[in-house]
């Protein structure tokens, strides 16, 4: 596919690309956009886009929430890897171009991992090492991780308070005021209902 032969050798670059040319675009169209304000958020592939996001492109990116994320392609599935990267023992230069690990030291914008501890898909060491390098290199960030939660947390007992959390993390980082709250919370200066 078009797509394969525009990644081979290189998982996110082309990708990444793209989001910052649809948002650029999307941005003339509706000029009412603050392109100073920019969030992204993205699971499994996007959660790894995410936080490449804002290590790689702070000038476009504000904020990240990036969840179940391969942070080293060497920990992830060898055959699916080596099909776009080749085998690491004759390109280890694209597997580190690829490492979030590597680049941790180059975090500028407020980053949120979330993983699920139960992943057998994409597994916790991938967002345990990322955070490592990130406080390795005193780059503040923040962990949510899901006890007993898989590679999908969509549908799980925590789908809406993680999806809320997410948005919250986005608000408070973006400078935007929210306009609704999540359920059971009422919102700054509402008064309770009387029975």
């Amino acid at each position: 596919s078009d797509l394969e032969k525009e990644i081979n050798g290189d998982l996110f670059g082309p990708v990444l690309e793209d989001q910052v040319a649809a948002l650029q675009e999307t941005a003339r169209l509706h000029p009412e956009l603050d392109l100073g304000r920019v969030g992204i958020r993205g699971w499994s592939f996007g959660g790894s886009l995410a936080a490449l996001a804002v290590l790689r492109r702070p000038d476009i990116f504000h904020a990240a929430v990036a969840g179940a994320g391969v942070t080293d392609q060497l920990l992830y599935n060898a055959h699916t890897r080596e099909r776009f990267l080749g085998h690491p023992d004759e390109f280890p230069e694209r597997y580190e171009a690829c490492s979030l690990v590597l680049a941790a030291p180059k975090l500028t914008r407020p980053l949120l991992l979330i993983h699920g501890l139960a992943d057998t898909n994409v597994y916790p060491a991938n967002t345990l090492r990322l955070s490592s390098a990130l406080l390795a290199a005193g780059r503040p960030h923040e962990v949510l991780l899901l006890p007993g939660v898989g590679h999908q947390a969509m549908g799980a007992a925590v789908t809406e308070n993680l999806l809320w959390h997410q948005v919250r993390f986005l608000q408070r980082h973006l400078g935007v005021v929210a306009r609704t709250s999540a359920p059971g919370h009422r919102r700054a200066g509402a008064r309770p209902r009387r029975a």
